[in-house]
């Protein structure tokens, strides 16, 4: 391999030939070999996009000539259009500041933009990182990369989800079923309000996602080392957070107290929190469907769901909810997650937080995954869920619950005396209950409609 001599204040450092960057990020790159997991591109389009930004507006304010700026422009185009991938090989493992990754940024943007000229004009720290530290660009990166996957990623999926639910949920709103709980039978409802229960845990996932995801909106850029915005001119911060959400689509502001905005994550704590909440619906609904799709001879069997592939490498003719199970893994990855994400929180110092690499780095995977689950899910499962309406026949009008109709007319206690005979001596409720001798025929079948039992009177 070529290599050429980079410098920085420690020295000089061999860089390999072809690539961008420069001496801060080839040691880190030989300082931090931990773990294969590399910056997230979420966050190095991010730092991109904030570069481009900070250069307009340093070049506004008459920090930055125009040529400069320009040319970091065009550098951090060619990142976002994906001319310099292979640039960023940074782990997530690195200063807990994110530091090597914003001058991995600055170099890459440097040297390309310096290449363009055919003359060396830009520097990492005077040019590409003017009016920044790398204490307020990393968190900067954090709000705007998690914010935008969640608005264009995880609500979609979320959405589309929920759509497909309230197409079953209207489908099948004419079908009586049992109802169960404590995995026991109990009083019927249709399949439709039993689907429209998961249509509307994800219509409150998303108004408390929506409703979280403001707190991303702050942006810490400008409040450089420790948050007094030291070496910022007046009017970059404000200035940012406009062309941020000019280049963006979406609207930002810079952070009323930056001192806030440098130590505390409490945003992505509050927003993950919310994807969390996702996290178990989803892992409910999964579980829901697969139960009810169990069998398809030994167990519930009043739904089936779309046969994808073979289920078992020895059981000819097997098929599994492998939907279903690949969203509850996801759901317990983001439970995970969370907890990195709490704990990497509360820790760091004084003002700064130094675990935001692997915060956000977690905070990512999670927002992907979902998006990811939920289509899949939707795509290849819920889509395809069909009723077996003669197995939910029978076991609807086989539930001892349906006694439950009874009790305003012969009591609690004795309608538990049907159930019991019925179950005991494996008779019909109708059969017990005349039995007994508390009603007569004419009588049940008056009282015990389940048409009538699923919805108040």
């Amino acid at each position: 391999m070529d290599y050429r001599i980079e410098h920085d204040t420690m020295g000089e450092v061999k860089v390999p030939a072809d690539k961008y960057w420069g001496a801060q990020t080839e040691r880190s790159r030989q300082n931090f070999r931990i773990g294969k997991r590399k910056m997230p591109e979420e966050i190095i389009e991010a730092f991109a996009c904030m570069k481009k930004a900070a250069a307009t507006v340093n070049e506004r304010l008459g920090k930055l000539d125009s040529r400069r700026a320009d040319l970091i422009r065009q550098s951090c185009d060619a990142v976002l259009d994906g001319r310099l991938d292979g640039n960023f090989p940074l782990v997530v493992y690195q200063t807990g500041s994110g530091t090597q990754s914003n001058m991995n940024m600055n170099e890459v943007i440097a040297n390309f933009g310096n290449e363009l000229a055919g003359e060396k004009l830009l520097h990492p720290n005077d040019h590409v990182n003017m009016s920044q530290s790398s204490n307020d660009t990393f968190p900067t990166a954090m709000h705007l990369s998690a914010y935008t996957a969640v608005c264009r990623r995880v609500l979609p999926a979320l959405t589309g989800l929920r759509d497909a639910l309230r197409v079953l949920e209207e489908k099948y709103a004419d079908i009586i079923k049992t109802g169960r709980t404590h995995l026991q039978d109990a009083t019927p409802l249709t399949m439709g309000q039993e689907i429209s229960g998961w249509r509307s845990m994800l219509d409150h996932d998303e108004a408390q996602i929506r409703q979280a995801a403001e707190s991303l909106r702050e942006l810490a850029l400008g409040g450089t080392a420790v948050g007094t915005g030291l070496n910022a001119p007046k009017g970059f911060a404000e200035g940012v957070a406009e062309e941020l959400s000019r280049l963006t689509g979406f609207h930002f502001v810079t952070a009323p107290n930056k001192f806030q905005a440098l130590t505390s994550k409490d945003g992505l704590v509050y927003v993950h929190g919310a994807l969390k909440a996702l996290a178990c619906d989803l892992m409910k609904i999964a579980n829901d469907v697969r139960w009810l799709a169990s069998g398809p001879r030994s167990g519930i069997g009043e739904i089936t769901i779309p046969a994808n592939e073979p289920g078992s490498s020895i059981m000819p003719g097997k098929v599994n909810p492998t939907q279903c199970e690949a969203v509850t893994m996801v759901a317990v990855q983001v439970m995970g997650n969370d907890v990195t994400i709490g704990v990497a929180a509360s820790q760091g110092n004084f003002q700064l937080n130094v675990f935001m690499p692997v915060l956000i780095d977690d905070f990512l995977e999670s927002a992907g995954l979902l998006a990811d689950c939920m289509d899949s899910f939707r795509k290849n499962c819920v889509t395809d869920i069909q009723p077996n309406r003669g197995k939910i026949r029978e076991n609807m009008t086989r539930s001892l619950m349906l006694v439950t109709a009874l009790s305003p007319h012969i009591g609690y206690e004795n309608s538990a005396k049907v159930a019991k005979k019925a179950h005991a001596d494996g008779s019909t409720l109708k059969e017990a209950a005349v039995a007994l001798g508390l009603l007569t025929p004419e009588e049940f079948d008056a009282w015990v409609v389940p048409e009538k039992m699923v919805r108040p009177e």
